[in-house]
């Protein structure tokens, strides 16, 4: 009798720890690591929310989110392999695909860019169109940015010389503020909310806008997609259950953005990315919610556009044999969508 309860303790402690190894795994979370470009612009919001919505947890990812002030820097953390996927412009998938460095986009959450040019305040006097910009200081995120890219672009098609003009770094939220209000640039390339902060507090002079679709259409022609989650595609290869949970969560996010109301969004947003005022951050982000994505989806048009663009100011790019439909692809959002349905 005492050998046959041992026996039968011995099996039971062993299913036991079984079970808890079985459930223990099952409850495991991968760690993934987002490197973002500048997380209190409101292009940006849909990768903060989605963890502040528990999407993440529910896709079963633990994630890490790592501020940069720019995207250059946040594609470097990505491309050093510091970072697992950033969160970023789609247009450096395809200026580093003329380097032979392939990168994949798989989720698009912004269909604009939302990028603002405006002049400082100190300098509205002398600043009227772009043509005025030659020989002046004017800020981006960060040198090598999307916002730096966009100003180039910018200058080229109104003839003027990028190389007579000093860019600047000032980051993105508070320092380009400062930036602006100070008048240590006499221009800037800024994201939501500060184009909004700053005609708060003083009228803004604005010489290019892309945050609606109108907008968008006047400058590139089209849409222009603009914030994405991209990584190497060898990660992709290597991850896509990872990848998979990415798309779903930022999927699920997009639906609850354009079922919530600005107020409601507001609310589930940190509050040190919301601010002491606000109803000027309220105000941004009535702004900017018409350039988020309904479906995550790439429209191939536009990811035409950005390579039209950047063949205009990038001769690597213009002479690149670049083939688009590696620089992104829309496999996840569709199996996340088509699960959702279900």
């Amino acid at each position: 009798m005492t050998r046959s309860l041992t026996r039968r303790l011995f099996a039971s402690l062993a299913a036991l720890v079984l079970l808890s190894g079985i459930a223990a795994a099952e409850g495991a979370k991968t760690k993934i690591t987002i490197a973002v470009g500048g997380a209190g612009c409101l292009c940006y919001l849909p990768t903060v929310l989605a963890r502040e919505l528990g999407e993440y947890d529910k896709a079963g990812l633990e994630i890490e989110l790592i501020d940069f002030k720019g995207g250059s820097q946040a594609l470097t953390a990505v491309i050093s392999g510091s970072a697992d996927v950033v969160s970023g412009y789609y247009d450096h998938c395809v200026n580093l695909a003329a380097k032979n460095q392939a990168l994949t986009a798989f989720v698009v959450y912004d269909r604009y860019p939302g990028m603002v040019l405006g002049v400082s305040p100190k300098h509205s006097g002398e600043i009227n169109s772009l043509k005025d910009l030659a020989g002046k200081k004017v800020g981006v995120s960060a040198p090598g940015s999307s916002t730096d890219f966009f100003l180039k672009y910018q200058l080229a098609k109104a003839g003027v010389d990028p190389n007579t003009v000093s860019v600047i770094g000032v980051g993105l939220g508070a320092t380009s503020v400062a930036a602006m209000e100070q008048g240590t640039v006499d221009a800037a390339v800024m994201l939501d909310p500060t184009p909004t902060l700053l005609a708060g507090k003083a009228e803004l002079k604005i010489l290019s806008d892309t945050r609606t679709a109108k907008d968008t259409l006047a400058v590139f022609g089209g849409e222009y997609p603009g914030g994405a989650l991209y990584t190497r595609s060898d990660w992709i290869a290597n991850h896509e259950k990872e990848t998979q949970a990415l798309a779903s969560a930022l999927v699920a996010t997009l639906k609850w953005i354009h079922s919530h109301s600005p107020e409601e969004i507001m609310a589930k947003m940190p509050a040190d990315l919301v601010g002491p005022d606000k109803a000027l951050y309220l105000a941004a982000l009535k702004n900017t919610i018409p350039m988020y994505s309904t479906t995550g989806a790439m429209d191939p048009k536009g990811a035409e556009a950005v390579l039209a663009v950047f063949s205009q100011s990038s001769p690597d790019v213009a002479n690149a044999k670049i083939d688009l439909s590696k620089t992104y692809t829309n496999k996840f959002v569709e199996q996340a969508s088509a699960k959702s349905a279900n």
